[in-house]
């Protein structure tokens, strides 16, 4: 055994559990706590192998979920910028490259850059296991937000315009669950929860 390159490996290993601290502004189902990082990231990989069959384009399941696994990762340093903070949004960038530089530079030199290029890829949304994952982003939390009858966008005082805008390119991934999607954010309007 390599005893530097182990340490490496738990360092990260346990660096990452602080994911489990950063909580986001979605709640779980039935109006429960806030969601945390890891809740997410879980969810997400789970949705991608349930709905892989819907992306618009053959995906690499294992990599696509372990692309939505290690996504937040950053936010252990650059916190969660809330999907409608227009301020923070202006930093987001700034605070998660420089926490994608130590995280991932916790690693031994192989495997940070491995998950520092696949964290990249996300990003980048441009190959078709990214834009699936960010339709997976996109579609998890509006799930749990139907699920608890859009009482998140309801407090924040969310327009489906700004919904939409955030969602411009998730049918890039999925047109079948933007569709989906769609629907929601109609039963929303109507019920009064999201702006029209």
């Amino acid at each position: 055994m390599d005893e530097e390159r182990f340490r490496k490996q738990l360092d990260f290993i346990l660096e990452i559990d602080k994911e489990k601290t950063i909580l986001r502004q979605t709640h779980l189902t039935g109006h429960g706590r806030r969601e945390d990082d890891a809740d997410h990231a879980w969810h997400l990989a789970v949705m991608t192998w349930l709905l892989s069959e819907y992306a618009n384009a053959k995906i690499d399941v294992g990599r696509t979920m372990l692309m939505v696994l290690i996504h937040d990762i950053v936010e252990i340093d650059a916190g969660d910028t809330y999907a409608y903070d227009k301020e923070g949004k202006k930093t987001e960038s700034t605070r998660e490259n420089a926490a994608a530089d130590r995280i991932f530079g916790l690693l031994p030199e192989d495997q940070g850059a491995a998950l520092r290029a696949l964290w990249e890829e996300f990003n980048a949304y441009e190959t078709p296991e990214a834009r699936f994952a960010h339709t997976m982003d996109n579609f998890q939390p509006m799930l749990l937000n139907n699920s608890n009858g859009g009482g998140d966008w309801k407090e924040h005082g969310i327009a489906r315009s700004q919904v939409e805008e955030r969602n411009a390119k998730t049918g890039t991934g999925s047109e079948d669950i933007w569709k989906y999607m769609q629907s929601i954010l109609d039963a929303n309007v109507q019920k009064g929860s999201l702006k029209e």
